[in-house]
């Protein structure tokens, strides 16, 4: 028998002789658990205040009473996770380091590791609140991580930092003042559902990413909601965004993604320009890619959809634009039809008839004409969109139909406020 069988069969000898439970009550004693536990030990943290930074270099469960906190005096990570099969649980963290470059944070798990199961800590932080490298398979759940609200957006630390991190689970986490509520970077397959983020810049932030989802979240009072940029496969539905300021969902340089069911309200920049395009959009397409986007709500923003450089690859249907500024501003110079197999959207400007009561208005839905194309692609000359001349071109253009089936055109838009099931919108034959 080698001495590598050997220790194999110790090692699991111990395992099933059980698991030892043990307890610490100040810093030192935690150090010195750590150190002495085995692989499936729990380490139970009494109330009190644990200052230091603590590495688990095994696979563990750390659990904290209640008012067991973690004190990281400003400096480094609070908790380094060097491990496979961690449990961090009910625990509370603060005054974590806030340099970003050496990635101090609340909760550090460094490469290599998977099978980590964050759960029900209060993190507060200047840094990231939890951040993994090259790692798979985490789940975080129950969590409230919260930045420093003093600190400018851009020099605080993401709620969650994924970069290279394979299926991730989070769970009804909640995240306030960091810089993105979760930032996604070079990840495959993460399910965020049920989280709630607010102000902070972006709620979810995919960049490069495969794969991924969000459902059930809110992103409130952030500059935007749920960014998909430069990422394929990512599904954004049952989401609501309120009150942010450049977008509610961004669809940039991605493809083969779903957009679906969200409910977007109140996008509203107070510093945005029309001549810049910077006017808040519930759903900002810029780019290329093919992607779709079916059944959202886009309501009482300044722009319901914005499409630029090279978005008419992305097509919508079954969605609702009710009472927008403006409902679509297009800058381009294609045809886009945004219909899928005969169904179109509902407009809530829409003023066609329906004489067949099929649910589909009879006359196609053209948001922009060539006049607003042409002021928007040469802002210096918007001093001339309210004048005589202007309503005399657009009169004779919507008499002689000059900008047929030119722009964003929705050749079947719905009569009636599709707020009902999916199965019972109209479909039809053509």
């Amino acid at each position: 028998m080698t001495l590598r069988v050997f220790a194999l069969i110790l090692a699991l000898l111990a395992s099933a002789a059980g698991s030892a439970e043990l307890q610490a009550d100040s810093a030192a004693s935690l150090e010195k658990a750590l150190k002495s536990s085995v692989p499936g030990d729990t380490i139970t943290l009494a109330s009190g205040i644990y200052e230091g930074n603590f590495s688990i270099t095994k696979s563990i469960v750390l659990k904290g009473t209640e008012k067991a906190v973690i004190d990281g005096g400003d400096i480094g990570s609070c908790l380094v996770v060097e491990a496979d099969n961690v449990t961090l649980e009910n625990l509370s963290l603060q005054n974590c380091g806030k340099d970003l470059y050496e990635r101090q944070s609340g909760v550090l798990i460094k490469e290599g590791f998977s099978g980590i199961d964050i759960k029900n800590l209060k993190i507060n932080t200047a840094g990231f609140g939890i951040r993994a490298d090259k790692a798979s398979d985490i789940k975080i759940s129950g969590c409230k991580i919260r930045g420093y609200k003093r600190r400018h957006v851009l020099d605080r630390g993401d709620g969650v930092y994924f970069n290279y991190v394979k299926k991730a689970k989070l769970v009804n986490n909640r995240v306030l003042y960091t810089r993105d509520g979760f930032y996604f970077e070079n990840t495959d397959n993460t399910i965020s559902e049920d989280n709630y983020f607010a102000a902070l810049q972006y709620g979810i932030h995919y960049m490069y990413t495969r794969g991924d989802s969000a459902f059930n979240n809110e992103a409130k009072a952030c500059i935007g909601g749920y960014a998909v940029m430069s990422s394929e496969r990512v599904r954004v539905a049952d989401n609501t965004s309120k009150r942010t300021v450049e977008f509610g969902i961004l669809l940039n340089e991605s493809d083969k993604s779903t957009v679906e069911n969200n409910h977007v309200t109140k996008v509203k920049n107070p510093r945005g320009k029309a001549s810049l395009d910077t006017e808040g959009k519930g759903l900002f397409i810029y780019g290329g890619g093919t992607n779709i986007v079916d059944g959202n709500t886009f309501e009482e923003c300044e722009i319901g959809v914005g499409v630029a450089m090279g978005g008419e690859g992305t097509i919508l249907s079954r969605n609702r634009f009710i009472h927008n500024r403006q409902q679509v501003r297009y800058v381009g110079s294609g045809s886009v039809e945004w219909s899928i197999n005969g169904v179109g959207n509902f407009w809530s400007n829409y003023q066609g008839w329906d004489l067949n009561q099929d649910g589909i208005g009879d006359q196609a839905y053209q948001p922009n004409d060539s006049l607003d194309r042409l002021f928007w692609m040469y802002p210096q000359a918007r001093f001339l969109m309210n004048s005589p001349l202007a309503s005399l071109l657009r009169y004779l253009n919507a008499q002689f139909q000059l900008d047929k089936g030119k722009g964003i055109v929705d050749s079947n838009p719905l009569i009636q406020d599709p707020l009902k099931p999916k199965k019972d919108w109209p479909v039809s034959s053509n």
